[in-house]
């Protein structure tokens, strides 16, 4: 009798290892607690915040933070999940890396009244680094709405560069919003002067 031997191909993707805590110049990139979810709620209610990300409910309460950040604390998970802090340790926004089918995606907010300070392109600096520190081969994508000039911006002083262009459905503003694919590869990081 002749044993019929199978061979299974098994993906093996690497992880980063733990979110970790990042200190910058000027911010301290940290994991999320659950006495994050207060100060989540009050950014991403803030339609000049949540129009710009393609994944928030309007409105959005308490309870939608308190439901995403149990996902985020769980320690389930691969994906990196930073809340921005400054000194006094106040969530002032969020910096992610999140594995999804086709590689790691960077993704990050700000609270509107920290805009316009140069914090966002710290931090995604900051975690970027980090992230590629791990992952020297991972290539990051990430993209904005067409009408966030800000955050295309970010990307801009990174390194990224544009690939793709399309729409993608915006939750807070109910429809689809024309969007800007980037992508990065850890050669082509660039660490922004006033970082």
């Amino acid at each position: 009798m002749n044993a019929a031997i199978v061979e299974r191909s098994v993906e093996v993707r690497l992880a980063p290892g733990p979110c970790p805590i990042i200190q910058s110049r000027r911010l301290t990139l940290r994991p999320h607690r659950i006495g994050d979810a207060d100060a989540i709620a009050a950014s991403l209610a803030d339609f000049k915040v949540a129009r710009m990300l393609s994944r928030v409910p309007q409105p959005y309460h308490r309870d939608d933070a308190i439901d995403w950040l149990v996902r985020q604390t769980s320690g389930l998970m691969p994906d990196w999940s930073l809340a921005v802090t400054t000194g006094d340790d106040v969530h002032i926004g969020v910096v992610g890396m999140e594995l999804r089918r086709d590689g790691w995606h960077l993704g990050y907010w700000l609270n509107r009244y920290y805009w316009d300070h140069g914090y966002m392109t710290e931090a995604t600096g900051a975690v970027l680094e980090r992230f590629f520190r791990r992952m020297p081969d991972a290539v990051v994508h990430s993209g904005a709405f067409a009408d966030n000039l800000a955050s295309l911006n970010v990307q801009r002083k990174l390194g990224f560069r544009i690939v793709d262009a399309g729409e993608v459905f915006s939750t807070a503003r109910n429809r689809m919003a024309p969007h800007i694919e980037t992508m990065l590869e850890a050669g082509d990081l660039v660490r922004p002067q006033a970082c």
